[in-house]
């Protein structure tokens, strides 16, 4: 993965200001998993292996189509156990994985840790965004089909 110290250090930076604690990025066969503990960032980079892996454009950090990205959450709420679900990168948000089929999630729904809770669209490839934990989704903050940025809160879920 072409990856330069520059972009790494402003993955870093924007990590730390967010409030995520993880992020993985695959392109390409290989990936780059970001964790930040509680004082500074860990960062590994590993070869994936994969019976086929797509092309992406040229200086893409997008995933591949179909690669599922876990979004963790990003930083507590006000009440105890509240946490939000927060956008990996900048698209496009859909609440369904086609405009005439019901939402993957609604509000008041009890949600486990891989649940599939909507589709980033980046760069033309759709990205499931899932549940990193288990709990009751309490609030849908984007509007179906508006533009997310990296870190926006796209779900309060109140942990079970």
């Amino acid at each position: 993965m072409d990856i330069d110290i520059k972009q790494l250090r402003e993955l870093m930076k924007a990590m730390k200001q967010l409030g995520v604690t993880e992020l993985e990025l695959e392109k390409e066969g290989e990936r780059i998993a970001l964790r930040r503990g509680p004082e500074e960032p860990a960062y590994a980079a590993a070869p994936v292996y994969a019976a086929s892996a797509p092309s992406l454009p040229p200086g893409s950090m997008a995933p591949p189509p179909g690669h599922v990205v876990v979004a963790a959450p990003a930083e507590p709420a006000s009440e105890a156990g509240v946490v939000f679900v927060t956008s990996p990168f900048v698209g496009t948000f859909y609440r369904s994985p086609s405009p005439d089929a019901a939402a993957f999630v609604e509000v008041g729904q009890s949600i486990a840790p891989g649940t599939v809770l909507c589709i980033v669209e980046a760069m033309k490839l759709m990205n499931e965004i899932e549940s990193e934990v288990g709990g009751t989704l309490v609030e849908i903050l984007v509007e179906n089909g508006k533009p997310v940025e990296f870190g926006d809160k796209l779900f309060k879920v109140k942990q079970s």
